[in-house]
């Protein structure tokens, strides 16, 4: 990032990659918690000389620059204060500003190799992460992972001892052997009995250092039985759903996890998923007899490409659990463990660093999966032929990786008039990222800069300059402070002048979050049947500024009653800020039971809902 556009944007606040650290009486303790923590997540800014106060940044700056940076070298080449030296000399720099000395370190993002990154010479207590809270210890779980991943020794190459040809599911390694000869009949290691295929895929290893031979990690998860995968990975967990229902009451309409009903290992998994993900796609597509692709499009093989990638990039030593949910109008695919490339390198392709070499060998000999970090480009490729955008986002505290695939545009033609209403003839004239922030505060009602981190791959700073220059202009409104602000849109037009439903869980029979996407199903000023009913039960207060709270709460139940609704919608429905209606209502609504959320497990998801409780689990109101 250019330091010039950092220390102009000072006022922007601390984030994800900004620390603000006084330093008045020399270098703080927590500095090196700081160091620790940027190192490894994904990088960072220490400011020296600059402290966060009530009306943002306060710039004290530096009286004794010199000695404080030699202070730095000192204990950040000291194994004993930092078990790996992180910056360069090129990281630590002086600015002025204001007349005053500031010191800015930049933090480096480790490599996994150099991971976990701790301090005081104890990784137990020392190993931190970053959040957009601040710095945090990091859990023995995090702590393993990241020790995993630090070695280069593949980790599905590991040989499990008194494990054995007995533990795998015949008829897994009998189908693969078919699938391999339908698509190289003449193969040599076809000739081979099972034991000696397994090996020249790396399912059987010997390791000549120590004598030992055996089945490795690979084998048994891609061929395994599920009784031995679980002895050796107690917590592995496979989970396909498929959620198409428009029933609030049905979570899934298909689902295939461990149920003790067919062999959990990944081989079965992934042709038994990829079949139901290309089921009832409206692209055409063929497949032959083996599942071999005639004519496939573009679509198809991303999303085969996706499937392949969750399975060999997965952490399968971790607790969590590889989900994969299918929805009418989006695919996510979701595997334990982060990225071992920045998302920079994954986006920008050319770059490969499998969790699970082995077994991206065993799908590549079946035609499946890429290499030189080409995958992801191809699904980079099919969606934005589609006019999609695919994103991927990490979750720091569950260590988990996603891939989202939206089938939608991000921008609808009813959005795209609404937002023109508010900015006027400037719109087309706007920057991608200034329309993309526009258009979340619209579907979402109220967004954050990490939000918008999730769907495009820009600097938290230059997100954090574009909400800046948007409020400046008028068209977002800004709530809160530092890691707290929030942003809605401002001079919203009025609602008989826009389509009512941005994101309505109900308005299409044939997807439960069809306009979560579409925003607006009608463009006209006439309302549907639906609509007109939710205007009858706002009415008593939706053209009235002051209105009593309990009353505003019995509407809000009302409107939910029998159905999801989305903040945005009830914002429109009652004529509220949508900061306003969740802060003072939603939120306390939720946490006395008279209401619940369509995703409780995941409390940002694009399309949140709430509904009403039934009025008998319901807590009364105070």
């Amino acid at each position: 990032m250019d330091i010039d556009a950092l220390l102009e944007n000072l006022d922007l606040g601390e984030d994800q990659e900004l620390e603000f650290k006084s330093a008045a009486d020399g270098l703080p303790k927590s500095l090196w918690e700081s160091v620790s923590a940027f190192a490894n997540t994904d990088g960072g800014y220490i400011v020296l000389g600059v402290s966060e106060g009530k009306d943002g940044a306060v710039i004290s700056g530096i009286k004794n620059a010199d000695r404080q940076i030699q202070d730095f070298w000192n204990q950040h080449n000291n194994p004993q204060k930092l078990n790996v030296p992180i910056c360069t000399n090129a990281d630590v720099t002086r600015s002025q500003i204001e007349g005053k000395t500031l010191i800015i370190i930049q933090v480096p993002r480790a490599s996994r190799t150099q991971k976990p990154v701790y301090i005081n010479n104890n990784p137990k207590t020392g190993t931190y992460k970053r959040n957009y809270e601040g710095d945090y210890i990091c859990a023995e779980d995090e702590l393993r992972q990241m020790i995993r991943d630090a070695s280069n020794t593949p980790q599905d190459l590991q040989i499990l001892e008194k494990f054995g040809l007995d533990d795998l599911d015949q008829a897994a390694l009998k189908a693969y052997r078919q699938r391999f000869r339908s698509r190289e009949p003449d193969h040599p290691w076809l000739a081979l009995d099972d034991k000696g295929l397994l090996q020249q895929l790396g399912g059987w290893y010997e390791d000549r250092n120590c004598a030992q031979q055996g089945l490795t990690l690979a084998g048994l998860l891609m061929f395994g039985r599920e009784l031995p995968i679980r002895e050796v990975l107690p917590y592995h967990h496979l989970d396909y759903q498929e959620r198409l229902s428009t029933d609030p009451e049905q979570r899934w309409t298909y689902r295939l996890t461990l149920d003790g009903r067919w062999e959990p290992n990944l081989f079965n998994f992934f042709f038994q998923v990829y079949s139901r993900l290309i089921k009832d796609l409206e692209i055409p597509f063929q497949l032959d007899k083996h599942a071999v692709r005639l004519g496939e499009t573009h679509v198809h093989e991303a999303l085969r490409e996706a499937l392949v990638n969750c399975l060999i990039h997965a952490d399968h030593w971790s607790t969590r659990p590889l989900v994969i949910l299918k929805y009418p109008d989006s695919f996510i695919f979701s595997n334990p463990g982060r990225l071992r490339i920045s998302l920079k390198s994954l986006y920008a392709g050319g770059v490969s660093d499998p969790r699970n070499p082995t077994l991206q060998r065993m799908f590549q000999m079946l035609g499946f999966g890429e290499k030189a970090g080409s995958g992801f480009q191809k699904i980079l490729r099919a969606w934005i032929e589609q006019q999609w955008w695919p994103f991927v986002s990490e979750d720091l505290d569950l260590e988990m990786t996603s891939v989202n695939l939206p089938m939608v545009s991000m921008i609808p033609e009813a959005v795209t008039e609404v937002l023109k209403a508010i900015v006027g003839e400037d719109y087309a004239t706007l920057p991608e990222l200034d329309r993309i922030t526009l258009a979340l505060a619209h579907r979402f009602g109220e967004i954050r800069n990490k939000d918008i981190q999730e769907y495009k791959n820009e600097h938290p700073r230059t997100i954090g300059e574009c909400l800046k220059r948007l409020v400046q202009k008028g068209w977002l409104q800004q709530s809160g402070r530092s890691r707290g602000t929030s942003y809605t849109l401002s001079n919203y037009p009025d609602l008989d002048q826009r389509p009512l439903s941005p994101s309505s869980d109900h308005s299409d029979a044939n997807s439960d979050h069809s306009d979560a996407n579409s925003d607006h199903s009608d463009a006209n000023s006439d309302h549907s049947g639906e609509d007109q009913t939710l205007l009858k039960i706002a009415a008593p207060i939706r053209n009235h500024a002051r209105s009593d709270p309990k009353q505003v709460q019995d509407i809000i139940l009302q409107l939910c009653t029998g159905r999801y609704l989305a903040l945005p919608q009830l914002a429109e429905l009652l004529t509220r800020k949508p900061v306003t209606l969740r802060t003072s209502y939603l939120t306390p609504m939720l946490s006395q039971g008279l209401l619940e959320l369509r995703y409780p497990e995941r409390l940002n998801h694009p399309r949140q809902a709430y509904t009403s409780k039934n009025a008998g689990q319901a807590k009364s109101v105070q």
